[in-house]
């Protein structure tokens, strides 16, 4: 297991490498030239010189091998450079937006665990009852309804029952926890309701394969307790394929809710990948990839993990 662990972490090192490869000439082969971005936000005129000037200043007149080794050279030592667009370290542009996002993403999926686990287990043991069925509507329902569009929805009713609108300025759990939860519970709620639609009918599908193998007849047949059957032999062979969706939904939550933060007035990452791709702040959109494609690569890895403490029929080699 130890051989693997280190084998997966060093193979972490070429698939980031590519990724950064690939940004970083996607970014150079778009059209569009920050240096006259910002100048057309002031409305003046700049002359070339001045447009030259400023492209040194960024380090945009030099080759592209040297651009991309100065960035690599700088991620190795941690230095992520500083915003195109702001000036500000690049780090910080990103520290200040990632607690709210992974706060987000973390209470989704903490949502999405609760309601789909027990609700998809429930319509399996009732298969093609009421009950089965009330589950499959509550997760296509889930499905077809945009998180952003459910946001919008749960503000209304709000506004319009209750006369309240939650806070739409972020707090940092860690100033004022009741104000925290009091905004972000309810872009969770939105966000984690079609999460748990897609875990819901994949543990469905799980336990319902599950209870058809020999080895749960076996087990009724030796006279356990039916809890004892779903919970110990069941669930967690069930589990398997769930805890994978999960982990890439997670991945997905961290930098792909760019709507739903919008509706809900919240400045995460999806929001500053938009307009970092809007400015052309080329740093800033490397980084931003970088670190999604890192967040993706560590979570299946430890959703693999997962999977082997729960089967004991995977060993890696």
């Amino acid at each position: 297991m130890h051989r693997y662990i280190l084998k997966r972490l060093l193979l972490m090192i070429p698939t980031l490498l590519g990724v950064a490869v690939l940004v970083f000439l996607m970014l150079r082969v778009a059209p569009g030239d920050i240096v006259e971005l910002r100048y057309a936000g002031t409305g003046t005129y700049a002359p070339k010189e001045a447009l030259d000037l400023e492209r040194a200043q960024l380090g945009l007149d030099k080759p592209l091998w040297h651009q991309f080794v100065t960035w690599i050279w700088g991620i190795a030592r941690l230095d992520f450079g500083n915003s195109m667009w702001t000036g500000q370290p690049v780090i910080h542009e990103i520290a200040i937006r990632l607690e709210l996002s992974l706060q987000l993403a973390l209470m989704a999926t903490i949502v999405a665990i609760f309601l789909s686990i027990p609700l998809g287990t429930l319509a399996a043991l009732k298969q093609d009852t009421w009950v089965d069925y009330f589950v499959r509507v509550f997760s296509i329902a889930g499905l077809s309804v945009p998180s952003f569009w459910l946001g919008i929805l749960i503000i209304l009713g709000f506004l319009i029952i209750f006369q309240w609108l939650p806070p739409l300025t972020f707090t940092s759990f860690w100033v004022d926890p009741k104000a925290n939860l009091t905004q972000m519970i309810w872009p969770a709620l939105a966000v984690g309701y079609r999460y748990s639609a897609v875990a819901t009918r994949m543990t469905r599908s799980a336990v319902l394969e599950v209870l058809r193998e020999d080895y749960i007849r076996t087990a009724r047949a030796k006279g356990l307790w039916e809890r004892v059957v779903l919970v110990r032999h069941a669930l967690k062979n069930a589990m398997l394929p769930v805890i994978t969706i999960i982990g890439l939904e997670f991945a997905f939550l961290v930098g792909g809710l760019v709507v739903t933060e919008q509706v809900f007035n919240l400045n995460g990452i999806g929001m500053l990948f938009v307009e970092s791709i809007a400015q052309r702040d080329y740093m800033i959109v490397q980084t931003l990839v970088l670190l999604i494609s890192f967040v993706f690569i560590f979570v299946n890895f430890l959703v693999d993990l997962i999977n082997a403490c729960l089967d004991p029929r995977i060993r890696y080699q």
